[in-house]
């Protein structure tokens, strides 16, 4: 199998920092890892909970990291001052649609909402097709367990094709997920069962 290059990976995360320091441990050591690895870290552009974790630490490997911000949060001033690159957009769906063009690839640390949001819909322009980049859950301490049991029961209930299921690596260590995503293939199956 060959594997892919990984230039950027954009990393979708909370705005808060959680409750276990293994969160904001997972978070660094994924931001140490890009820097070593020589690939850019792209997020969310925000100062703040892991995003701000996992940008420092790139930073403070010598990594590059693009931040991408929509317009109302820099006004509340979460924005990253220090970044290598921090751009501004007018909406979170374009900050979106940014992100998704800079990456490679694209990884889940925990958070709530908004990261839910960005991983799902990046997991969805996969299965329709919109691109061929392939997504990871960094699951610390079984954090994202809950939704990978959905996940599995939208398979079993009939709504989730088995190999759109496989679009999602799943791992406990940063460096094996970052691994895995660079050699992952992407499968090549049509979004409607039912068809």
């Amino acid at each position: 199998m060959i594997a892919r290059m990984l230039r950027r990976v954009c990393v979708f995360c909370g705005s808060s920092r959680g409750t276990r320091a293994s969160y904001r441990d997972a978070a660094a050591e994924t931001g140490r890892l890009l820097a070593s690895r020589g690939i850019g870290l792209v997020y969310g552009g925000g100062n703040i909970g892991l995003m701000g974790v996992v940008a420092d630490a790139t930073l403070a490997g010598g990594g590059q990291v693009i931040g991408v911000i929509p317009e109302h949060l820099v006004q509340k001033e979460v924005a990253h001052r220090g970044l290598t690159e921090l751009r501004t957009v007018p909406s979170m769906h374009e900050r979106k649609a940014l992100m998704a063009d800079l990456a490679d690839a694209f990884v889940a640390l925990p958070g709530g909402y908004g990261t839910l949001d960005e991983f799902c819909e990046i997991l969805t322009w996969s299965q329709l097709g919109l691109h061929e980049k392939p997504s990871g859950v960094l699951n610390v301490d079984g954090y994202y367990d809950g939704l990978l049991a959905l996940f599995d029961h939208g398979v079993r209930e009939g709504f989730i094709h088995p190999e759109h299921r496989a679009l999602v690596v799943v791992d406990e260590h940063p460096g094996r997920l970052l691994t895995r995503l660079a050699k992952t293939p992407l499968p090549a199956v049509d979004k409607w069962i039912d068809r």
